[in-house]
């Protein structure tokens, strides 16, 4: 009878928390979409990368949703079993209410662990091959940012400008500006240009305009009839390389370890390896494995603060009262879990205080537990 009564309530929590992480997520994911449409419109990105680097986004919405839905889930079901009269029933049935705890504590692992594999695993790794669709990325969309009269520096290292363009395509009166060297720039002036596809190059051909050439000071200048301007050498000006966040699990402990030196890098050939690691990013580096590996052992003090609710039943005058107070507490913690990697420093004794935090939480709930059935011996 007890088995079937814990697997009941197990698969109802758990039914109703995927229902809800994934109803919010895709929520979230539809109105982060047609943000993510600049990608397009000004950046000239293709649907193509557009298409894959929204939906390689969905993870990182799903992990951030996780401690909500938890506790939102596990919460919604109990009071729901209480309304209904059914966690009486459980008790008469010689259920022990700290044995349901202690079902709930155990069943709180799996969502840890799901939580964990999320947040260390799949998350980073399909921001970074998101922002990989964009590094390998051309203009797929280049000729839809030209717009006439506006200074356009959506390409990297290079200005466009151009007074308007014809029926015809005809990019009339052009200017570019090339600077794609530290000591070197190139400015361009044409009447008129158009812009063609060749293989895979977007080349911008020019028409009656002259070339100025500036090299360490020294200034040279050519005039032209006609001239092929390569634009696809040119990459696209969105953030591109790659953040601390897209960095696999095993590369930014790996980093840590290097630089605390608690491990030996022969000839820096592990450090040079990962990006972003250096002692300057070494905070963000910490906080980031403080979100991956130790937010997610707060998922089982979320679970067991909605046991909180079995301690009194509905007939209670106070429990309104404690409704309300639970409910707050659980939301006052999530908000301090989203708020506390910014507590994360280089400073490794308060780094260990704060990813403590969530075993020191746990224990002081279940030692209220403990007291308050002892107290009332229920």
């Amino acid at each position: 009878m007890k088995k079937i009564v814990y697997r009941k309530i197990a698969k109802d929590c758990t039914i109703f928390f995927l229902l809800t992480i994934f109803t919010i997520s895709i929520i979230i994911w539809v109105l982060q979409a047609v943000n993510y449409l600049d990608f397009v419109i000004e950046d000239g990105h293709g649907f193509f990368v557009y298409f894959n680097y929204t939906l390689l986004s969905f993870p990182k919405i799903f992990s951030r949703i996780y401690p909500f839905a938890i506790f939102l889930a596990f919460s919604y079901i109990l009071l729901k079993y209480e309304d209904k009269n059914e966690l009486v029933i459980f008790w008469n049935f010689g259920i022990k209410k700290i044995n349901f705890i202690n079902f709930f504590v155990k069943l709180s692992f799996w969502f840890v662990l799901l939580s964990l594999l999320l947040n260390a695993v799949i998350t980073p790794l399909s921001q970074d091959k998101a922002r990989s669709f964009i590094r390998s990325s051309d203009l797929d969309f280049f000729e839809s940012i030209l717009k006439p009269k506006k200074f356009i520096d959506v390409v990297e290292n290079l200005i466009i400008y151009f007074e308007e363009k014809n029926d015809d395509g005809k990019l009339i009166n052009i200017f570019l500006n090339d600077k794609s060297s530290r000591n070197e720039s190139q400015t361009t002036i044409a009447k008129t240009g158009r812009l063609e596809t060749r293989g895979d190059k977007k080349i911008l051909v020019l028409y009656d305009g002259k070339t100025i050439n500036n090299v360490n000071g020294k200034t040279s200048e050519f005039q032209f009839s006609k001239t092929d301007f390569n634009i696809s050498k040119f990459g696209t000006t969105s953030f591109t390389h790659q953040k601390t966040q897209e960095t696999s699990t095993i590369e930014l402990i790996q980093c840590s370890l290097i630089i605390n030196n608690l491990r030996e890098d022969v000839g820096n050939k592990i450090i040079n390896k990962i990006e972003n690691c250096e002692i300057l990013n070494m905070k963000n580096v910490y906080e980031e494995l403080y979100s991956r590996l130790i937010k997610p052992l707060y998922i089982t003090f979320l679970i067991a603060l909605s046991l909180l609710f079995i301690l009194k039943s509905k007939s209670d005058h106070t429990f309104k009262a404690s409704k309300i107070k639970i409910y707050s507490l659980g939301f006052l913690l999530i908000i301090f879990l989203e708020s506390s990697s910014k507590f994360i420093s280089t400073n490794m004794l308060q780094n260990l205080i704060i990813s403590i935090l969530p075993f020191l939480f746990m224990s002081i709930l279940y030692i209220y537990f403990l007291r308050t059935l002892r107290i009332n011996k229920i």
